[in-house]
């Protein structure tokens, strides 16, 4: 495998740099960190430009706070300057480089795929091979971004790229927290690299035909439960020896046809696909508590309260839960 060196001056470069701070800002113009940097934008860059042309740099602090759905985790979030843009820096010239090692079957943090790329593909699959995906293997792992072991890491990042400057601001940067912290615009990319080669693994050498990952939620489909159940034993050595990693406990091996495949917010079958159940549950809610209010809330903040409720729907076979949506409103609703 070709390793790749003589990035760093790419990445540091003032005009990199610069283009970073462009992408990095996008959706937080008003943030305290980009309003604090705009007051001297332009000498920061150049300090920074500095300090990582020196190797001075050293991680910041990191701020942490929890969210609660659909999970409890803990998100640990960095300044914007110099710790994001140096992030957006790194990916400007790393990104291709990584991306080629991306298999087609891993969905999550990458452009043009996502969650609705996702879905379609695994409906198409559903829909056109009807035997080939009769059973289900479906998985996840414990503690996934903090289990995440660092020197595995930066073994794998070693695999692609040989550049000893770039090395040193990748490895400070990984070992900044334990594990990969949940919250860093270049966790998403470490993730995704940790199990790149266990993807090419479970394609190449285990023939795994129909096969999704996002993030650490994957659904393998075949037509044969022994053979999920003899895979799934292979996955799981595989992870524990190669990745130090664990499978949750509540894997499951089942017949799509008698339950359904609860994975990316939906639940697919052969041949319809409906919205999960808690996501269908908070939306009524949501309209429930607009509803109570005293004083009626005008049509466009109803417009506003449904558009992403309505952007998961539109994904699925929802029609009748639509109806009985907008029949819960008194306004006439209608999203293009």
């Amino acid at each position: 495998m070709k390793r790749i060196g003589n990035l760093y001056s790419k990445i540091i470069s003032i005009e990199n740099l610069q283009l970073a701070d462009n992408n990095a800002r996008k959706g937080k113009i008003k943030s305290y960190g980009v309003r604090r940097h705009d007051r001297n934008r332009d000498k920061n860059i150049l300090n920074l430009h500095c300090v990582l042309k020196n190797k001075t740099l050293r991680n910041s602090k990191y701020d942490t706070f929890k969210i609660y759905e659909p999970k409890e985790r803990t998100i640990f979030r960095l300044p914007y300057y110099p710790d994001r843009i140096v992030h957006h820096a790194i990916m400007n010239v790393l990104e291709p480089i990584w991306m080629r090692v991306f298999t087609r079957d891993t969905y999550s943090c990458i452009k043009n795929r996502g969650i609705h790329a996702a879905a379609r593909s695994l409906k198409e699959a559903l829909k056109r091979d009807a035997l080939g995906t009769k059973y289900c293997l479906k998985m996840d792992i414990r503690k996934f971004y903090p289990s995440i072991d660092h020197d595995i890491l930066k073994s794998i990042v070693r695999r692609k790229v040989k550049d000893k400057e770039l090395l040193w601001l990748l490895d400070e940067i990984i070992d900044s927290a334990g594990g990969v912290p949940i919250g860093n615009y270049l966790s998403q990319y470490f993730a995704n690299l940790y199990l790149a080669y266990f993807d090419h693994w479970l394609k190449e050498e285990k023939g795994a035909k129909y096969y999704w990952r996002y993030a650490d939620d994957m659904v393998i489909l075949s037509d044969s439960k022994e053979y999920l159940h003899s895979l799934f034993g292979n996955i799981n050595e595989y992870l524990n020896k190669n990745l130090k990693l664990v499978i949750k406990d509540n894997y499951q091996i089942f017949p799509t046809d008698s339950r359904g495949i609860d994975f990316l917010g939906y639940v697919f079958y052969h041949n319809h696909t409906k919205i999960r159940k808690s996501i269908k549950k908070n939306m009524f809610r949501k309209i429930n508590r607009l509803n109570k209010r005293k004083i009626k809330p005008p049509k466009d903040e109803y417009v506003r309260s449904l558009a992403s409720w309505y952007g998961w729907c539109k994904h699925c076979d929802s029609k009748t839960l639509l109806n009985k949506l907008f029949k819960s409103i008194n306004y006439d609703i209608r999203f293009n």
